[in-house]
């Protein structure tokens, strides 16, 4: 599928719209809902050495909240403009394929997975790397985007048209994520993991696109069919 002159899912495009990382309602607007929301399920630092790898960490939106929660903060990433952006706000950048993280087995207290399963080929083959990194009893935290009709209608023919919502072209469906694979994959792998349904509360969002508010909070729901969290421990 073409977006423009491009194919759907180019990495590059992130290189192009580096500069909207941090911009107050730019176009990865819905990326900084979704940092806050993870953070919320991520407890406070253990100690002074606790480490938390973010996985494609692109420009960094988990950084203000890493800091506060208390943890060293590992950001691996492809892209080297995304990568030198979050090291500007106080992020390790790791230049590397969530595929092939450089890091040691149970290095990590936790691991963050955002909104890179539904980009990749090998969404089980991240959740592996994942449950490599952490530790016995660490803490694992990933959102995507779900494989099926209602999830893209939603997210490429709905979704891309609106304001926050994704540039156009950045989401491939045919990568979009297998939930019971995935959680048949975490058992295998030694994770506990439960999914649970996300979506923007509509009051913020409204309130967003009037101006009225900076942020939008991301609301649970029982349905995973669109967009889904997975919160869980490596046993």
């Amino acid at each position: 599928m073409i977006a423009g002159n491009r194919q759907r899912n180019d990495p590059a495009q992130y290189d192009e719209l580096v500069g909207e990382w941090w911009r107050p309602g730019g176009e990865f607007a819905a990326l900084h809902w979704l940092a806050a929301s993870r953070a919320e399920h991520i407890p406070p630092a253990p100690g002074p050495d606790a480490v938390l790898v973010d996985l494609a960490c692109g420009g960094g939106l988990m950084a203000p909240h890493v800091e506060r929660l208390g943890y060293r903060h590992v950001g691996v990433d492809v892209g080297l403009p995304g990568l030198e952006l979050a090291g500007a706000h106080g992020v390790l950048p790791v230049r590397a394929s969530v595929l092939a993280v450089p890091l040691a087995d149970g290095c990590a207290d936790v691991v963050v997975a955002g909104e890179i399963l539904e980009h990749v080929a090998d969404d089980v083959g991240v959740l592996a790397e994942c449950a490599r990194l952490l530790r016995p009893g660490g803490t694992l935290v990933i959102d995507a985007l779900a494989s099926g009709r209602l999830s893209v209608l939603v997210n490429v023919h709905l979704l891309e048209r609106l304001p926050g919502g994704p540039p156009p072209g950045l989401h491939d469906p045919a990568l979009f994520v297998d939930r019971a694979r995935l959680l048949a994959a975490a058992d295998r792998l030694g994770l506990d993991l439960r999914l649970v349904g996300l979506r923007p509360s509509l009051r913020d969002a409204i309130a967003w696109r009037l101006g009225r508010r900076a942020d939008v909070r991301m609301k649970p729901i029982r349905s995973t069919a669109v967009v889904f969290a997975g919160y869980g421990r490596k046993r």
